[in-house]
């Protein structure tokens, strides 16, 4: 901590100054463009370019507002609660743009930002919608400014501003001495979140929360003005673009997940998992619903029910995620900042507005008079956006339990329901059924889309990618040794839908239809996710089996499922033979891992002094004696040499625990070794901890060594190398009066390493002290107890316990690249069908049409 001499308010100041014009000019530009939606004299465009007008300052202001954020957050003004909340001195830059939307106030307003900037986009590129799509834009922005708005009068709160200094907010006595203290350091970002995947997956998650706006305003401006069908034109390639940012979003949560949890996969069906992926169902089932419209008016009125409900889940998503209801129920779910009743108000303004809207023209909507029959698209294509909806529906419910247990006590009742205790298992044993329709509606649906069918046309068609698939899921049934019903269906599903809309994509490209190949190409992504799911979590298999109990403490599938490793000890598992070799921490600039015995604390946990020279490869990177940096000292890493029983083969896995108080003291990473057609996966779930005070140490035995002589630390061979005079102890200067040594105690290790200990003895102010030097890796703790001057040698207290060990548990989880690469192809897909409806549009609005 340090005084500071000046608190840099002129950046609060302007923040909050911007985030007021940003409020004022969005309700402004909503009310100008209102106008000039309104009028039906189309010569007088002055409240459209007053709303334009406003719509840029509007957003102008919301840019400044987050560069002046980021501002103080890169220059570390800690003393802005934001600052001080989020970020630290040692963060890298992009780390510092996580700090952004770390917080709340941050993640309202990165959405507003793509709103805004989207905004500009819609100003620029249709001018025919401009006036009504831009007033349900400017209404949103109001409501998304108001969240960071952050105006207190008395009682009522408009709200949370991120520009409040901390002194504003913190309680505490050293605001009374001196209101212009600041901290010397800020809590910092999660160490959980600093990974890249966090920089990059939610800003493309409110990307997709903004894209939602797009179909949604044209949606309501068409209705606002009774111009029924021509919306879904302009409004479609958004959709279609939304899907694939919202879903590869999604997907990069999933990834995250996976390599930085350890719950053994990608998806957990957590809540805040599930609010998002709610609406992206919905999302897709709206895409398909609008595409067939084009051709047929019977699917209008369910296109804009869908579209309607993707926006209001969107912002149902919001307020499950941010007014802290799902605290109870979710690993990552945000607190309450007090703006639960405002994010209620926001749901229900758009609710109430766009049922308000949609009743009062639906019975001018038009319809068709035409049954759909089972041989045309439309029917397959309204069968899919059902299952789609019922996917969504299934998971709605259970995640809304919370909810309803809210509203019921708000009505003076009791209601205690409750979420699945085993989620995994409860929503996938529904969601596999689903995705199995999916499969079979994508593979045969696409036929109908090309040409007219008929009973024998589509037999025709069918019969040969039934065929093939039957062959390749036959030929994967034997190799695979798949028995399981359920995982048979869903493998002969995903086969037909690939080995389909394989057919469909290469027709198309022999006909030069190429462009018309993105449904196919994301179907095939689709399916082969389905396959991959199906692989990777159905025949997950866990290779850490254990027949020993490990502790009564455990459960049975705890003893079972894992392994004690000691170091340097090799062990057996599932055809391969463990090593567990040393525990590491990672510093900057520095290949590979450093181990923890190798180095000494200071006063900073980021700096540590190596006791020994640092080499890699040849190449020496750090001196005994250099201070080294650790941007994050809560990781340690165990180093695990997996040795293939059978070739010979080598790999070595760095499992990483992390001492995270926000998330409840010890997170365990997992580390992953990637094959072509599996990976293992594998995490530590308990360490030694030889600083527990339950640790079992033997009766301490006192030893007398001269210098240079041999002995014996708990079976290990150490030289006393000699006494060194130090000039410090525990980072306290030793004075002129006080002394201070420590003893240079080499120990020969595995491998023919060398350990350093140096037990200390210190006078301080007269009073003696002989802290002891503990090291895991030889299970010793060592102090100084005594110096003899007469004839040099000292007297060693020397403590053992049991040698350093950790649990282990290990998973093999086959095919799991299937679901990765169907990932990357189903993006493929949505980008070129994104491509081909935006050209679509531009080709009809250049002709006047759009």
């Amino acid at each position: 901590m340090i005084l500071a001499t000046t608190v840099h308010t002129a950046f609060g100041n302007i923040g909050h100054l911007l985030v007021i014009i940003s409020f004022v000019a969005s309700i402004v530009a909503a009310f100008a463009y209102g106008k000039a939606a309104s009028t039906d004299n189309l010569s007088d465009n002055s409240w459209l370019k007053f709303g334009r007008y406003s719509f840029w300052i509007h957003g102008t202001a919301v840019l400044g507002t987050a560069v002046t954020l980021f501002l103080i957050i890169y220059n570390n003004y800690f003393e802005y609660h934001y600052a001080w909340s989020h970020a630290s001195k040692d963060l890298p830059v992009h780390y510092m743009i996580a700090c952004f939307w770390e917080g709340q106030e941050g993640s309202f307003l990165i959405w507003s930002v793509w709103n805004a900037l989207l905004g500009f986009i819609l100003i620029k590129t249709n001018k025919k919608w401009e006036a009504p799509v831009m007033t349900v834009f400017a209404a949103v922005q109001a409501f998304l400014a108001s969240m960071i708005l952050g105006v207190v009068i008395g009682d009522f709160k408009l709200g949370s501003s991120p520009f409040l200094l901390l002194r504003d907010v913190v309680s505490d006595p050293v605001f009374l001495i001196n209101p212009n203290f600041i901290p010397e350091d800020g809590t910092g970002l999660n160490p959980l979140l600093q990974n890249y995947w966090m920089v990059i997956h939610p800003p493309m998650t409110f990307l997709g929360f903004a894209l939602t706006l797009i179909p949604f305003s044209f949606c309501i401006a068409g209705l606002w003005r009774r111009d029924f069908k021509d919306w879904i034109r302009p409004a479609l390639p958004w959709t279609i673009f939304g899907g694939v940012i919202l879903g590869t979003a999604i997907i990069m949560g999933a990834y995250w997940a996976y390599e930085t949890l350890n719950f053994g996969g990608y998806w957990n069906w957590d809540p805040v998992e599930n609010a998002v992926y709610i609406p992206w169902l919905i999302l897709i089932a709206s895409m398909h619903t609008m595409i067939i419209f084009k051709k047929n008016d019977t699917a209008l009125k369910t296109s804009i029910v869908l579209v309607i409900s993707t926006f209001i889940l969107i912002l149902y998503a919001t307020f499950l995620t941010r007014s802290g209801i799902l605290g109870d129920t979710s690993v990552h779910s945000f607190t309450d900042l007090g703006l639960s009743g405002q994010l209620l108000i926001y749901l229900f303004f758009f609710i109430i507005a766009s049922v308000f809207i949609a009743a009062r023209v639906w019975k001018e909507l038009p319809t068709s008079e035409q049954e759909a029959t089972a041989y045309s698209r439309e029917f397959w294509i309204f069968i899919g956006a059902l299952v789609l909806c019922l996917m969504s529906f299934q998971v709605l419910i259970p995640t809304s339990f919370p909810v309803i247990n809210k509203i019921v006590e708000l009505f003076g009742g009791y209601s205690s329901l409750a979420p699945p205790t085993n989620q995994v298992e409860f929503y996938s044993k529904w969601q596999v059924w689903f995705g199995i329709g999916i499969a079979l509606l994508s593979g045969t649906g696409q036929f109908f889309f090309w040409k007219k069918m008929d009973k024998n046309k589509l037999k025709n068609a069918i019969t040969f990618p039934i065929l093939i698939s039957l062959v390749l899921s036959a030929l994967v049934f034997v190799l695979e040794d798949i028995y399981n019903p359920v995982y048979i269906v869903v493998l002969l599903a995903g086969m037909y839908s690939v080995v389909s809309n394989f057919k469909i994509m290469i027709d198309l490209v022999k006909s030069g239809s190429y462009k018309l190949t993105g449904g196919s190409i994301a179907h095939i992504g689709i399916a082969m996710m389905l396959v991959g799911i199906m692989f990777s979590e159905g025949y997950s298999q866990v290779i850490s089996k254990n027949t020993t109990i490990i502790s009564r403490e455990f459960t049975e599938e705890q003893n079972s499922d894992n392994v004690v490793l000691f170091l340097n000890d090799p062990k057996p598992m599932a055809g391969y033979s463990l090593l567990y070799k040393s525990e590491g921490m990672k510093a900057e600039g520095i290949p590979g891992y450093v181990k923890k015995s190798h180095l000494d604390d200071t006063e900073d946990p980021h700096y540590k002094i190596t006791r020994v020279n640092i080499s890699s490869e040849g190449q020496q990177y750090a001196e005994a004696g250099d201070t080294l940096y650790f941007r994050v000292p809560e990781n340690t890493y165990h180093e695990i040499e997996y040795t293939s029983l059978s070739s010979g083969k080598k790999f070595t896995l760095y499992p990483r625990i992390q001492q995270n108080e926000n998330m409840g003291g010890r997170v365990q990473s997992p580390s992953i070794k990637k094959y072509w057609n599996r990976d293992v996966y594998t995490f530590v779930q308990l360490e030694a901890d030889f600083d527990d005070e339950f640790t079992e140490w033997s009766e301490k035995e006192i030893i007398k060594v001269m210098p240079g002589e041999r002995f014996f630390i708990n079976d290990y061979v150490a030289n006393f190398k000699g006494l060194e005079r130090i000039p410090s102890v525990n980072f306290v200067d030793v004075g002129p009066n006080d002394a201070a040594v420590q003893a240079n105690i080499e120990v020969l290790i595995e491998d023919n390493q060398k350990l350093l200990l140096e037990p200390k003895f210190v006078i301080k102010d007269n009073n003696l002290a002989r802290p002891a030097e503990l090291n895991q890796e030889i299970a010793s703790r060592i102090t100084l107890e005594n110096i003899n001057p007469e004839d040099g040698s000292v007297e060693l207290g020397i403590e053992t316990t049991q040698k350093d060990w950790i649990i282990l548990q290990a998973i093999e989880k086959p095919q799991i690249n299937i679901l990765w690469i169907g990932t990357i192809i189903m993006i493929f897909g949505f980008i070129v069908a994104t491509r081909r409806r935006y050209i679509e549009f531009m080709k009809m609005r250049d002709n006047g049409l759009a």
